[in-house]
């Protein structure tokens, strides 16, 4: 339930490639039983409050904010959160909508095809389950727009099931705690997964419950920049700092940059759109940016994103056309 860094447009946890690095958990670490109960403890006195994990939020409110924290944090999503909760508060309610109102919704969170994707998971949770978010592990893969993360943390965090949740936090904690490095790798590895699953509490309830603690202690303590290991409830066990906390030796961390980029572009020219009432002349859009190519350039991607309709006469909207959202073989991401 966070943000991930990455350097290219849209791409979420759920898009992470595998690739070969190997990490296996460190004997001086202990049993992975070891680290269930003092990180759950940890949890239960210093879990913040959000909405989104209050009874009343539901499989729904739950997915709306997997969706929403990918790549972003908290504070910027919570004003978002509950303005998208009390407009469309089933998935119903958002599919009955054009898909631009969600990408107009959506407002300055970035990545905002994820405003795409998760109108199209509440189509298709309205036409293919009667407009309630499914409990099954497979049915919530088989969304659009719902990959491998967003499908365990909804089936974890919703429903209390047994699932491996790896975010970038969790990596982290994992990472540090069992494996003794000071970051994961750059995208999710397969043994990162048999980890995962390694420290996976066997009980049902108490995993859920895992999954959530270890990505709070993550988010609050075990941080990327400045970990604060005085406050970490398994600092005794923890492989990274009895090994002498030592730098991280892998390949570069990759870091977000923005001005001057495509998706600077990007996002001025949806802030137009956004706010206009009706469709927008190229001329006005042509003013965003004073550099021409970049400018195309960004646009065509808009376009060609289906995040914005070009019309006739020069003129640009945001998205009215539902697109289908029949059954997949192979999930979106």
């Amino acid at each position: 339930m966070t943000a991930s860094p990455s350097s290219s447009p849209d791409v979420s946890p759920d898009a992470s490639p595998d690739v070969s690095r190997e990490l296996t958990p460190d004997a001086s670490a202990g049993p992975s039983h070891a680290l269930h109960s003092p990180v759950i403890a940890w949890f239960e006195q210093h879990a913040r409050d959000l909405p989104w994990r209050r009874p009343e939020a539901g499989p729904w409110g739950v997915m709306v904010s997997e969706f929403m924290l990918q790549q972003t944090p908290v504070s910027r999503v919570l004003p978002v959160y509950e303005q998208w909760l009390a407009r469309w508060p089933r998935p119903a309610d958002l599919a009955a909508e054009a898909p631009g109102e969600a990408v107009r919704a959506w407002g300055r969170l970035g990545y905002p095809r994820r405003a795409l994707r998760l109108h199209g998971a509440a189509a298709a949770i309205t036409e293919r389950h009667g407009g309630d978010v499914p409990q099954e592990h497979a049915q919530l893969l088989a969304l659009p727009g719902v990959g491998e993360y967003t499908a365990a943390a909804v089936a974890s965090f919703a429903y209390g099931q047994r699932h491996a949740v790896l975010d970038t936090n969790v990596r982290r904690v994992f990472a540090r705690a069992a494996t003794g490095v000071e970051y994961p790798p750059n995208a999710t590895t397969a043994a990162e997964r048999r980890l995962a699953r390694e420290l996976l509490p066997a009980d049902e309830s108490t995993a859920a419950r895992w999954a959530a603690a270890s990505m709070e202690l993550g988010a609050l303590v075990c941080t990327a920049k400045s970990p604060d290991c005085a406050r970490c409830p398994v600092a005794g066990l923890c492989a990274w700092r009895l090994a002498g906390k030592p730098a991280h030796d892998g390949p570069p961390r990759r870091g977000q940059t923005y001005a001057g980029t495509d998706r600077q572009v990007r996002g001025k020219l949806l802030a137009v759109l956004r706010e206009a009432v009706g469709p927008v002349p190229q001329a006005v859009l042509d003013t965003v940016w004073n550099e021409p190519v970049q400018r195309a350039r960004a646009l065509d991607g808009l376009v060609s994103d289906g995040l914005v309709e070009p019309l006739d006469g020069g003129l640009y909207r945001l998205p009215q056309t539902r697109p289908q959202t029949r059954p997949q073989t192979r999930p979106q991401t």
